[in-house]
């Protein structure tokens, strides 16, 4: 048995990029920052695909191979009849007689289907070995090629394949196989691996979606509809509470008109348990109004049917609707972590109001991720006037005319003491991912400010990150939006190539 490497075979990439060519192999490869460079790209690869088709001297009829396979491998949609396209056309065409593993598993080559004059000589089941492997190997009047995926997309593959193959493609032929030959069936089966690829994508891709349709339907059932009724038991235990506030007033009244102390003793003692029961009360009961509005928001059915966040945008008061219950759910952490809350380092006036028309569930977990990371990452500083802590600001203010003329903006934003972070781009901290270096002990995914980013852009604004003298700001800046108005006309918004 020889095993060798075709001339020309494209090891780990089945794109067929140009043989000894410098530069980047894939788009993934090179981060575009102008069109010219994406011309420049695209320019070269064809350039590239020229020279390398004048290398391979295919023939007429080889060639025709290669479109008529492109051709019906865009046209049939079932598995099935693409791997008959697959073999019957070097049947058909060449008089060669093959067959096609698909890689099961990490250890298992599955037989998906044979022409029919293959006969029946190999089996339906294999491992690797010394003909279905990484290699070209031709043994015993038999052509063994690895079939290649793309190495930018096999993590979308239900499992990752070794060495990037996700198949075997077998062809019987005699012992005079020319090289010419060879690199042409080396060549076909790098289109068969692109396309099996794709079509193990789409299957995967249709097994996910048929998933969130059905989640979304248990989280509508199991979730949201059984939450609505915690409302129900929330006022009935309230009502409940309330009444041992009346009882305790009937008693102590009681006790008043039979002159007996010991009904005012035990009508204290209710008054007591009742102020208890009644602050818990409370207490559970913002987190649950807090807990439902993020569930409801996050696992809208229309998130799950379009694949992207979808606002619902209604009025709403921004410190009592938004900031504050998000405020309030966070300072008895921030409190732990020793971080005061100071609005001389800036804020908004304790009276003002605004009311804006934005998506409330959605703005609310923006200031949740804000506030969570005050608590994650205040640290201390000394103020100008001599008082060194952990201090914390927000706040909010207009912006005149900030997306054009006539169109203002709102401007809000949480300032924390501590170190400025050292940013070559101040975006970085807002790409999917992010972590900041200088805090390596606090736990955390790097997600918080990509979410942030998402929802501030869904809504047509932008966000920001400022280093100041004593510490750092992130902002934020929304269209202002007024109930009752039309909505504000923006500029097109430019897509962002770091994305």
């Amino acid at each position: 048995m020889k095993t060798t490497d075709v001339p020309g075979n494209d090891s780990g990439s089945n794109a067929d990029a140009p043989e000894g060519s410098s530069g980047p192999r894939s788009e993934n490869d090179v981060c575009f920052i102008s069109p010219e460079a994406r011309a420049e790209f695209v320019d070269r690869r064809i350039r590239g695909k020229m020279d390398d088709y004048a290398r391979y001297d295919f023939s007429p009829s080889q060639v025709r191979a290669l479109n008529i396979f492109f051709d019906l491998s865009q046209e049939f949609r079932g598995r099935e009849l693409f791997y008959d396209t697959c073999l019957y056309i070097p049947r058909i065409m060449f008089g060669l007689e093959s067959c096609l593993y698909v890689l099961e598993d990490e250890d298992t080559f599955v037989l998906a289907a044979r022409s029919s004059g293959f006969g029946e000589e190999l089996p339906n089941m294999r491992g690797w070995d010394e003909q279905v492997g990484p290699n070209v190997a031709h043994s015993e009047g038999y052509l063994f090629l690895p079939v290649r995926c793309n190495p930018d997309y096999n993590d979308l593959l239900p499992f990752l394949p070794p060495d990037n193959i996700i198949g075997n493609f077998v062809f019987k032929t005699g012992p005079d196989l020319s090289d010419s030959d060879r690199l042409f069936m080396e060549k076909y089966v790098n289109r068969v691996g692109f396309q099996l690829h794709n079509r193990l994508l789409r299957d995967r891709n249709r097994e996910h979606l048929g998933f969130i349709r059905n989640l979304v339907e248990d989280i509508g059932h199991n979730v949201i509809v059984p939450n609505m009724y915690f409302k129900l038991y929330f006022n009935q235990l309230r009502r409940m509470i309330n009444s041992l506030k009346t009882v305790s007033a009937d008693m102590r009244k009681l006790g008043r008109e039979k002159l007996e102390p010991d009904c005012a003793d035990c009508a204290d003692r209710l008054q007591a348990v009742h102020g208890n029961m009644k602050e818990k009360f409370d207490e559970i009961y913002r987190h649950y109004v807090q807990t439902s509005m993020f569930l409801e928001t996050l696992l809208r059915r229309r998130h799950f049917e379009e694949g992207r966040y979808v606002l619902e945008k209604r009025p709403c008061n921004l410190r009592s609707q938004v900031v504050e219950p998000q405020l309030s759910r966070y300072m008895p952490r921030l409190e732990e972590r020793g971080v005061e809350l100071d609005m001389t380092l800036g804020g908004a006036p304790p009276d003002q109001v605004i009311r804006i028309v934005v998506d409330i569930g959605l703005l609310s977990q923006v200031f949740a991720n804000l506030f969570s990371n005050a608590v994650k990452y205040t640290r201390q500083a000394t103020l100008p006037d001599g008082r060194t802590g952990r201090f914390m600001s927000y706040g909010w203010k207009l912006v005149k005319n900030h997306f054009s003329t006539g169109v203002d903006g709102i401007r809000m934003y949480v300032f924390t003491t501590g170190k400025p972070l050292s940013l070559l781009d101040p975006m970085e901290v807002f790409q999917a991912g992010f972590r900041a270096m200088n805090e390596p002990d606090e736990a955390g995914t790097g997600h918080g400010l990509f979410f942030v980013r998402q929802v501030v852009e869904l809504h047509r604004g932008e966000v920001g990150y400022a280093a100041r003298e004593y510490g750092n700001e992130f902002y934020f800046i929304l269209p202002l939006e007024l109930e009752g108005a039309p909505s504000p006309v923006l500029p097109p918004r430019c897509p962002d190539p770091s994305r």
